[in-house]
């Protein structure tokens, strides 16, 4: 079969789910120039097809858009399209405007390949998929306060690290992981024995722009202590631009350039147990602060 093709199962599955999903206009075309506020979902699934502009996905439900499907989504940037191949697992994004009768022009971003059907395929870019059990390397970053820090310096401890960036727009991405993490942080707080045992760490993706001055204001605004935040529970952190790659690529988050200075970027929350080793992974951002805290108390208590 070639990568080009468009299956006529899907093809027919997008034609039945437009009169099940609100916002499947007939008017879209003549809409096309409006424009409408934006809403994003993260999604799951497996390529089943791809052409020059879209990629065929059958992919789990998706919580607030729908339910599982295949159908086409149209990519936000096609160039990528030679990186994904029939059979691929990914992660990515779901972009769609939204007016009063629903959702519309559904498009795709922020695609990360988590497994691949083909073996042989070797990408420009090799990202790891975490493991439980996996060992984390000892990744060098400059926290908040000007200092340089060691993931191995919190061995003997639970390590929770989530990506961010600081300039990010989206209130369902990086803004939403720093909300969790600051509840995660006063859950905690509220077991001194568990908080002792604990540490929380956000990673910025953009030490171009996130330097500690930036760290520091953009982390005391999340705990909630501004200048009086002393962060002993809660490092704000980036790697050297040299390092970046290693660390996005070692923990499955894909970073590429948007427009107006913002980043396309995937998700990434892990937990890393005493022993400096992966106890859990959460890819995207439909966890909740209890699932996290769930898997902290697991791995604090092994």
């Amino acid at each position: 079969m070639s990568r080009n093709s468009v299956l006529p199962v899907p093809v027919l599955a997008f034609a039945l789910s437009c009169l099940a999903f609100t916002g499947c206009h007939s008017s879209g075309l003549s809409n096309s120039a409006k424009t409408y506020p934006e809403k994003t979902f993260p999604v799951k699934g497996r390529v089943v097809s791809t052409d020059a502009t879209h990629v065929t996905l059958d992919h789990e439900a998706v919580p607030g858009f729908m339910e599982a499907m295949t159908m086409p989504y149209k990519l936000k940037d096609p160039s990528i399209v030679s990186e994904l191949h029939p059979g691929d697992r990914i992660t990515a994004r779901i972009i769609v405007q939204q007016d009063d009768a629903g959702f519309r022009d559904p498009e795709l971003d922020n695609i990360v390949v988590i497994a691949q059907a083909r073996p042989d395929y070797k990408p420009a870019v090799q990202y790891h998929v975490p493991q439980v059990g996996d060992p984390v390397p000892d990744f060098k970053l400059l926290n908040q306060s000007g200092r340089t820090i060691h993931l191995e310096q919190f061995k003997g401890k639970v390590l929770v690290a989530t990506f961010i960036y600081t300039r990010c727009p989206l209130a369902d991405y990086c803004p939403r992981m720093s909300r969790n993490f600051a509840d995660i942080d006063k859950s905690l707080a509220a077991d001194s024995a568990l908080y002792t045992k604990t540490h929380l760490l956000s990673i910025s993706f953009d030490p171009a722009y996130d330097k500690p001055g930036v760290l520091r204001s953009y982390g005391g605004a999340y705990t909630g202590k501004y200048t009086k935040e002393t962060f002993d529970h809660w490092d704000f952190a980036a790697p050297s631009e040299k390092d970046l790659p290693q660390v996005t690529q070692y923990f499955g988050v894909g970073v590429t350039t948007g427009e107006n200075k913002t980043l396309n970027h995937s998700l990434s929350t892990v937990v890393i147990g005493k022993d400096g080793k992966i106890a859990a992974w959460f890819p995207t951002n439909d966890w909740k602060p209890a699932d996290v805290l769930a898997a902290i108390q697991k791995a604090a208590a092994a």
